[in-house]
C-alpha cells in the first residue's frame, strides 16, 4: 500500500475544457506547503494512527482508495495509473482528498476489504473485470461506490461505474463515419472470446442502423494458419470495408492478405485497441486505415508533464487514473465530510472533461465518450473526424 500526497490548491477543475486542461498541465508547478508558524491550539487533537495501515485520522479529508495491480504481470500499467492519479492530485491541489493505493494483484477482494477497514469512502479501480466483480459485493455492502477502469460492460452494476474505453462505442463511431463516406458493405474479422462476440454484435447492429449491411463475418484463432484461412473465405463479391476487431499485430498480419484476396480497395477499420499502438503508422499495409478512439491532443501534453515528474513514459491507460481524480475533485466540492460519496453527481447529462476529452455516464453506468476518428499513415496518424467537444 502506498499513499499519494496532495499538493496546494492550484485551481478547481469544474467541467474543464480540453484547452483549459492543457493549460493546467503545461503550467502547473508543485508548491511545497509551509509548516505552521505557531503551535496548534491545545484543544485540537494530534492525529493518531488508525489501524495497521498507520493512516492518520482524517477530519477534513475524504479517504479514497485507488485499487490497481502494483505487483505481478500488470504492475507497470497499475503503477502508471497510480502515478497519474498522484499527478492529478498535485495539479488540482486536492486538499479535500486522501488517496491511498491498494495492490489488487495480491487479491482484489483482500485489497477491497483492507481499503474498507481503513475507512475509504470511494473506490477508484480496479482495472481488470474479474477484480471489479470481486470488489463489487463488499463495496456495495459498505455503501462505497466503485468507479472502475475496466471496459467490460458486463461488470457494470448498481454500485459500479466503468470509466474504461468501450470497444462498442469505438466500433459504432468508426462504422458510422465510414457509412458517411459512402461505404455501405461491411465485413468483419473477429477474434474468439467475449470481446469478439461483442464486436461482432456491434458491427451488425451499427451497420444496419446506419443504413449499411454486413455481408460476411469470419472468426479465427490467433495463428497465421487460422487467420489466413478466415481471410481466404471472405466473399469475392465486393465489400467496402472490413473491421479487424483485434490488436495491431493481427491487423498488420491481416492487411496484406486482405489485399491479395481481392480487397485492394477495401478500407480497413479498427477499434480503440489501436490507439495504444502508435507503431501501426509505420506499416505501409495499414496506411489509410481508420479507427475511433479518444483524441490524443491533451494526452500528449499530459505525457510531457508525466515524464517531467517521473522520468518515464506513461502507459496509455494512465489517463484513466488522472481523469478519475479530476472527476472526484470536482464532485468533492459538494461532498460533505462524513457523508457517503454523492453518486447522483455522476449522472450529469452535461458530462465531464479530462485528458481523454468529454465523457458522461450512461444509465447503464458506462462512460459514454466523445470519440475522434483517426487515420493511420507514415509520419504519424491524423484525425479525419474530430471528437465532439461535449454532449
Amino acid at each position: 500500500m502506498a499513499e499519494a500526497s496532495p499538493r496546494r490548491q492550484s485551481g478547481m477543475l469544474s467541467r474543464l475544457s480540453a484547452i483549459g486542461l492543457a493549460l493546467l498541465l503545461a503550467s502547473c508547478a508543485t508548491v511545497v506547503p509551509r509548516g505552521p508558524t505557531a503551535p496548534p491550539p491545545v484543544a485540537k487533537p494530534t492525529p493518531t494512527p488508525s489501524g495497521p495501515a498507520g493512516l492518520p485520522e482524517d477530519i477534513e479529508r475524504h479517504r479514497v482508495a485507488l485499487l490497481v495491480p502494483l505487483s505481478g504481470p500488470n504492475a507497470a500499467v497499475g503503477q502508471s495509473i497510480a502515478d497519474a492519479a498522484a499527478l492529478a492530485l498535485a495539479d488540482t491541489g486536492g486538499k479535500a482528498l486522501r488517496i491511498t493505493n491498494y495492490d489488487t494483484a495480491q487479491g482484489a477482494d483482500v485489497a477491497a476489504r483492507k481499503a474498507l477497514a481503513d475507512g475509504n469512502q470511494l473506490f477508484l479501480g480496479p482495472l481488470l473485470s474479474d477484480d471489479v466483480r470481486a470488489v463489487a459485493a463488499p463495496a456495495q455492502a459498505a455503501g462505497v461506490p466503485v468507479i472502475s477502469f475496466s471496459n467490460d460492460a458486463a461488470a457494470a452494476g448498481d454500485n459500479v461505474w466503468l470509466l474504461g474505453f468501450s470497444p462498442a462505442q469505438s466500433i459504432d463511431r468508426v462504422v458510422r463515419f465510414a457509412k458517411s463516406k459512402g461505404l455501405t458493405r461491411f465485413a468483419g474479422l473477429i477474434p474468439p472470446g467475449l470481446y469478439g462476440r461483442n464486436a461482432s454484435n456491434m458491427l451488425i447492429r451499427t451497420a444496419e442502423a446506419a443504413g449499411g449491411s454486413v455481408i460476411a463475418i469470419r472468426n479465427y484463432e490467433r495463428s497465421p494458419k487460422s487467420l489466413g484461412a478466415a481471410i481466404a473465405t471472405l466473399p469475392k463479391e465486393k465489400f467496402d470495408a472490413v473491421l479487424i476487431a483485434d490488436s495491431g499485430r493481427i491487423a498488420i498480419a491481416s492487411a496484406p492478405l486482405i489485399k491479395k484476396s481481392g480487397g485492394a480497395g477495401v478500407r480497413i477499420l479498427g477499434t480503440e485497441l489501436w490507439n495504444a499502438e502508435p507503431s501501426l503508422n509505420n506499416s505501409p499495409a495499414m496506411a489509410g486505415a481508420w479507427f475511433a478512439s479518444v483524441d490524443d491532443a491533451v494526452f500528449s501534453q499530459f505525457t510531457t508533464r508525466y515524464r517531467a515528474r517521473y522520468g518515464r513514459t506513461p502507459y496509455r491507460l494512465a489517463s484513466l487514473g488522472y481523469d478519475a481524480v479530476l472527476l472526484t475533485v470536482r464532485i468533492a466540492k459538494d461532498w460533505k465530510i462524513g457523508d457517503h460519496f454523492p453518486v447522483d453527481a455522476l449522472a450529469d447529462d452535461g458530462g465531464f472533461t479530462g485528458v481523454d476529452g468529454a465523457f458522461r455516464f450512461s444509465r447503464g453506468h458506462i462512460a459514454e465518450r466523445a470519440l475522434a476518428v483517426h487515420q493511420l499513415g507514415p509520419g504519424g496518424g491524423t484525425v479525419v473526424s474530430p471528437a465532439p467537444k461535449g454532449f
